[in-house]
């Protein structure tokens, strides 16, 4: 059991990190490609955007280290991940509104309306693409796949 777990940390923390990478790529071409601002109000200030992703990757190593441990829960685990990465994103961008403009009604807008937008909508999308990735490797990992190997590093009875 202690293996499963662990192994289910280390898929999770490195899904977590191919995460952060999908959604920083996603978000700077989808800026680039429809001529928009990622966090469309200059109130937010320069950190609401940043501690939104952030709380949505750590939603999906937690949602990941714990799904990975029961390989029959995948559908579950994937839809979860994508449903919990979206609200923690929703609801640190409302409460990082909430604290730099100190308005609760237009930081309740100012969250849903990017939960709703273009840049809001890739947060879940990305994670169902990682966590069903991570539920490969992990069940490919648990059917007793090694990592591949480079020529010298192989046995010489292999």
């Amino acid at each position: 059991m202690e293996e499963s777990r662990r192994r289910a940390w280390v898929v999770a923390a490195f899904a977590a990190a191919l995460y952060l990478a999908l959604v920083v790529c996603a978000y700077g071409f989808g800026s680039l490609l429809t001529d928009a601002e990622v966090i469309p109000s200059g109130a937010a200030g320069p950190f609401v955007g940043p501690a939104a992703v952030g709380a949505s990757v750590a939603a999906l190593l937690l949602s990941l280290a714990r799904g990975l441990r029961t390989p029959s829960a995948m559908l579950t685990t994937v839809l979860l991940a994508a449903l919990w990465t979206w609200l923690s994103a929703v609801v640190v961008a409302t409460i990082g509104y909430a604290i730099v403009t100190g308005t609760v009604l237009a930081s309740l807008i100012f969250g849903l309306g990017f939960g709703v937008s273009l840049f809001g909508l890739l947060i879940p999308a990305c994670a169902a693409l990682v966590a069903l990735l991570a539920f490969l490797v992990a069940q490919a990992q648990s059917g007793g796949a090694r990592r591949p190997r480079w020529p010298w590093e192989r046995d010489e009875e292999e």
